[in-house]
């Protein structure tokens, strides 16, 4: 069974303040996004890799390949306007009868052995996510009140996220809709069960400077 990996880094980096893409700023040595590709680039087995990129930045990033002499095979695709757009630009190049993982491009400390385990969950259950316990109390907003909730019966979901294609296929060829907020959301719209599996702490999504700041102290003990 082929593998393939759908890395979404199509956003504007908007809540990093800056010139340029999040997924573009240095961590180290290299872009953000240059970690995160190269832990799919550490598989025991092929991958074929999609990246999902704004249309202002494909150039961008060819030059910046060019320059770096980075080589490695993959497909390059234009984001859409919201996350859904941009995952069904990506699934035109995923055949059926495999297993396609989506990732954030900005989560750059995801292991090989969590993206594996989490290939063969997939291969298994069909559809599978990360997620974690929170461990800060937590409140629902009411107007212009809240109210406590019990953090027990929520979770925080991380990716990647891994499917069987014939499934995110058939599940991205429903209407967009503001409650897909994520691939699971999108499958569960079909009415298919999404089974959960424990997530990482270090699994960090780099959205905000001080993420930022967070993961270059992640990058020095690692």
């Amino acid at each position: 069974m082929k593998h393939f990996a759908v890395i979404v880094a199509g956003g504007s980096g908007s809540r990093m303040g800056g010139d340029i893409a999040k997924q573009f700023l240095n961590l180290g040595d290299k872009p953000v996004l240059v970690h995160t590709i190269e832990k799919f680039l550490s598989l025991s087995f092929p991958v074929e890799i999609i990246l999902v990129l704004p249309a202002a930045y494909k150039e961008y990033w060819k030059e910046y390949c060019f320059k770096n002499r980075l080589t490695f095979r993959h497909t390059l695709v234009s984001g859409g306007i919201t996350r859904f757009h941009s995952v069904k630009n990506a699934l035109k190049h995923v055949p059926e009868g495999a297993l396609v993982a989506v990732h954030d491009g900005v989560r750059p400390f995801v292991t090989r052995e969590f993206i594996e385990q989490l290939y063969e969950l997939a291969s298994e259950s069909g559809a599978v996510i990360p997620v974690l316990e929170p461990t800060d109390s937590m409140r629902i907003m009411k107007e212009d009140s809240s109210v406590i909730v019990k953090r027990e019966e929520y979770r925080m979901v991380q990716t990647p996220q891994v499917f069987q294609s014939d499934l995110l296929l058939r599940a991205y060829e429903q209407a967009y809709s503001p409650v897909f907020t994520d691939d699971a959301s999108v499958v569960e719209g079909m009415g298919v069960k999404i089974h959960l599996t424990q997530g990482k702490v270090l699994n960090i999504k780099i959205t905000k400077p001080e993420d930022l700041l967070l993961a270059g102290a992640i990058l020095s003990v690692s």
